[in-house]
Formats: structure tokens, C-alpha cells, sequence
């Protein structure tokens, strides 16, 4: 997943042109910490073209933040880190204002690292938009989940590869995705998947279906998994698993709208239990 502000595409030749520079290096420190009934963002610290808006408080006490990257796209040779500390009990929700995009590039890849530790009886949320990766894109994405025993997480991972409404596939490029999910600092899920144009393809990959995604819920319980299961039902392209505590629910469809819906829905019925808040969904997803 990449974050961005919502700005305006630029023409692939200008993208060109810019792979033939150094590339953004751009780094990001979010610590939240409890100080009565509510979460505050006390260390906030920003390198290069990633920041924050100002935390807002839509739900009381759980404090909400969303991340921008003004420069509108990731290119070959950018670097984007971000690191964000939950203390205990805090409750914050982070998202972006707008879909990431991946330009393509002729040689270089584009890098993006988030590290997340959520200490006990914290709570964070991590739902950036869905990821747009277009044909030709080279980039490698790690994400670094660090759970206490009594922390709670809800995240989720949109990747949309190419363009379907301007007719564009995925017949070159790469997406290398990362996810390293420890509890208590030892190993629960660890998953690394390549997206290329085989991958976009094959029947054992996504079919030609453009758009794929993964959605984690920690802890989780198997009542959980059922109240999932139920809300599948016999639809296609949907799945969930539970290992150990962590609930593990994938989608893929033919456009974003779908998945993303999905995912909401489920967010929607397991929030209360997974996080202890009532649903609520962020406005800025309505803009």
C-alpha cells in the first residue's frame, strides 16, 4: 500500500523523466500515547515529501490521522518509511485521502517499508486506499506488524494492477509484497507475494482479475471466523482462515469497488470485538 495526497496523475513521459534521477526518499514517525479518555499523536516527525494531517477526534477519544504524500505517485527510485508506535492503551485509526499510485519505470524500483508496534491493550487501525499499480511499475512493499498479547489490529492491503477503464493490463512490471506479522517479537505470519504478469494471468494467480487484497484481524476468535463466514456465503473470489488468533480474509475481484466494499463489511462486523469500538467509518472514504 503507498500513501498520497490527491493530486493530479502525471503523463507517463514526465514519470520517465524523473527515473532518471535520484528518486524521493521520504521518511515518517507517528507515536501515539493515552493521556486521560483520549489518544494523542505526541511524537510526529517527518524527512522529505510524507506527512500528516492534523489528528482529528470523530469518535471521542481514538484518534484518527491521515497520512499524505504530496508529490502524487511513487516512481522508480523512490524510498517511503513509516513508522508508527502505539503506547498502551491508546486507539488511534490511520488512513490516506486518496488511492497510492505506483508509476512505471524503466529500470529502478520503488521501495516502501511500514513498521507498526502496538504495545498492550493498545488498539490501532491501519486502512490506507487501495493501491493503484500501474503496467510497467516496479516496487517491493514490506509491512512489519509488531503485536503485544493484549494488543488489537485491525489492517487491510487493496492492490489494483493496471487500469481497466483505460484498458490497460498488467503485461510487464513487478509488485514484490511483504508482510511479517510478530506477536510478543515471535513470528505468526510471514507472507511474500510476487504480482507480475504471470501472476495476473494464471489460473493459479489472479485469473486476469485486476484487483486483490488481504485483510487481518488480530485477536480474533473462531465466533469471528464463523460471523465471516457467513457473510461470504457462496460469493466468489472470497475467503477467510483463522491461525491461532489471527484472522486472515482475502478478496480479489475485476475492479477495486467490490473488494473494497467487502473489506468494509467485514471491518463493519468484527470492529467491536477486534478493537472494542463501535463501527464507524472514516468521511474521508466518501470524498
Amino acid at each position: 500500500m503507498v500513501v498520497q495526497a490527491d493530486l493530479a496523475e502525471t503523463p507517463k513521459q514526465d514519470i520517465d523523466d524523473q527515473n532518471l534521477t535520484q528518486g524521493w526518499k521520504a521518511q515518517l514517525h507517528l507515536g501515539f500515547i493515552r493521556s486521560g479518555t483520549r489518544t494523542l499523536l505526541t511524537d510526529r516527525r517527518h524527512k522529505g515529501p510524507l506527512t500528516v494531517q492534523r489528528p482529528f477526534y470523530p469518535e471521542g477519544g481514538i484518534c484518527h490521522v491521515y497520512i499524505l504524500h504530496p508529490p502524487g505517485g511513487i516512481v522508480g527510485g523512490d524510498q517511503l518509511n513509516i513508522d508508527v508506535h502505539a503506547a498502551t492503551k491508546t486507539a488511534a485509526l490511520i488512513t490516506t485521502p486518496a488511492a497510492g499510485k505506483f508509476y512505471r519505470s524503466t529500470d529502478k524500483q520503488a521501495h516502501q517499508s511500514v513498521s507498526i508496534k502496538i504495545e498492550q491493550d493498545a488498539a490501532l487501525e491501519w486502512l490506507p486506499q487501495e493501491t493503484i499499480i500501474y503496467e510497467g511499475a516496479r516496487l517491493q512493499s514490506h509491512v512489519n506488524i509488531e503485536l503485544a498479547t493484549d494488543a488489537r489490529f485491525i489492517g487491510w492491503e487493496i492492490i489494483a494492477l493496471g487500469r481497466p477503464a483505460a484498458d490497460e493490463g498488467f503485461e510487464c512490471g513487478e509488485a514484490l509484497l511483504n508482510w511479517r506479522i510478530f506477536r510478543n517479537e515471535k513470528p505468526i505470519y510471514l507472507e511474500t507475494m510476487r504480482l507480475d504478469a504471470k501472476a495476473f494471468t494464471a489460473r493459479w494467480g489472479l485469473n486476469g482479475r485486476s484487483t486483490c487484497g488481504t485483510l487481518f484481524a488480530y485477536s480474533a476468535s473462531t465466533a469471528n471466523l464463523q460471523t465471516v463466514r457467513d457473510l461470504i456465503g457462496d460469493q466468489p473470489g472470497r475467503g477467510v482462515t483463522l491461525i491461532d488468533d489471527l484472522l486472515i480474509c482475502r478478496a480479489s475481484g475485476n475492479t477495486t469497488e467490490p473488494v473494497r466494499n467487502f473489506f468494509e463489511s467485514v471491518r463493519a462486523v468484527l470492529r467491536n470485538d477486534i478493537v472494542q469500538h463501535e463501527n464507524y467509518t472514516p468521511r474521508i472514504w466518501a470524498t
